[in-house]
């Protein structure tokens, strides 16, 4: 037995609908955010701390969850449950930071050959906002809220209503969706590798928690340890310094800073060490790592274009790439 494939591309176009209709309620109540900013005498507009909350948080809170809604409106599958040992979970979690690290260098690399050819700099503006806020924001955002919501967003809600037609197909939505959703071409490689990674995982034991757990901690990684190690190394005028030429000096600044130093070096090795772990245990598990089709199959050749070759879809797709176009452009 077959699906028919009218079916299955009203599916997927409506579920891509759910998926766009959520990003214009996030983009919406962002931008009303970013108004009261500017209109509100009493908010610090300058403050990087006060606008990432006013401006994130009202997305948490609101625009996600009314995005949950929407995209419940279209029917699923549950995924079948099966525990994860902690020495599984581990390993999972070496393999996810090794690939989100070598696709962050490919993400690194695209950006830069970019710059090269426009001129300018790529603006990255995620960067700039992780030196510059307060850890325990950063805390609260990217290690409390972010990975919640968007495990449950890109990973659950979405394979659950992809899967009946593979996990390979689920995987790849999952990837794919996860990795527009950034808007911005420095996180898009990564994010999507570990939006299939993070899938997979998900397709295999059904159980969000561990994704948002692993979610969690390369957050926590990436931005609260980042910004202590960053500025325990005085890093902007440990730039200046060498930019300077003058020896002296840097030297002064080594000197000052030298716990700093010796933490960030430390840090360095601990990701190289996590880096390589991720590299032998996914050479090791690689074979393992298969994933199922459909349980009816879906008509041969058919089923790229329901699934993405849709309005639903193309909308939701357009719409970030668009996003990322006009990140590359400013």
């Amino acid at each position: 037995m077959e699906y028919e494939i009218k079916p299955i591309r009203h599916h997927f176009m409506k579920l891509g609908l759910m998926y766009f209709l959520g990003t214009l309620l996030i983009f919406g109540v962002q931008y009303a955010a970013a108004f009261l900013i500017v209109k509100l005498p009493f908010i610090g507009i300058y403050d990087t701390d006060i606008w990432l909350i006013v401006t994130m948080l009202p997305m948490y809170l609101i625009s996600m969850p009314l995005m949950m809604l929407l995209i419940r409106q279209v029917p699923s599958v549950p995924v079948e449950k099966h525990r994860m040992t902690f020495v599984q979970w581990l390993t999972a979690f070496f393999i996810c930071y090794a690939m989100m690290y070598l696709s962050n260098l490919i993400g690194l690399g695209l950006t830069f050959v970019i710059s090269i050819v426009k001129g300018s700099p790529v603006d990255n503006a995620l960067a700039d906002i992780v030196t510059d806020i307060n850890p325990w924001t950063a805390f609260f955002i990217m290690v409390l809220c972010a990975p919640v919501l968007e495990e449950l967003i890109f990973r659950k809600l979405l394979i659950d209503r992809t899967v009946k037609y593979g996990e390979k197909i689920a995987v790849l939505f999952s990837g794919i969706f996860f990795g527009l959703f950034h808007g911005n071409l420095n996180q898009f490689a990564y994010a999507f590798i570990l939006g299939v990674f993070w899938g997979f995982i998900y397709v295999k034991t059904g159980k969000i928690l561990y994704t948002i757990c692993m979610h969690m901690v390369v957050n926590f990684l990436g931005s609260v340890v980042s910004i202590f190690l960053i500025r325990s190394i005085a890093y902007e005028e440990l730039m200046y310094a060498s930019g300077s030429g003058d020896i002296e000096a840097l030297m002064n600044v080594v000197s000052t800073h030298l716990p700093g130093l010796m933490l960030f070096g430390l840090y360095g090795l601990t990701v190289l060490g996590f880096v390589i772990t991720g590299i032998v245990c996914l050479a090791v598990n690689y074979q393992k790592m298969k994933l199922l089709p459909a349980e009816i199959p879906v008509p041969k050749g058919k089923l790229f274009s329901a699934a993405f070759l849709n309005a639903g879809v193309i909308l939701f797709a357009a719409f970030w790439i668009i996003q990322i176009i006009l990140q590359l452009l400013q």
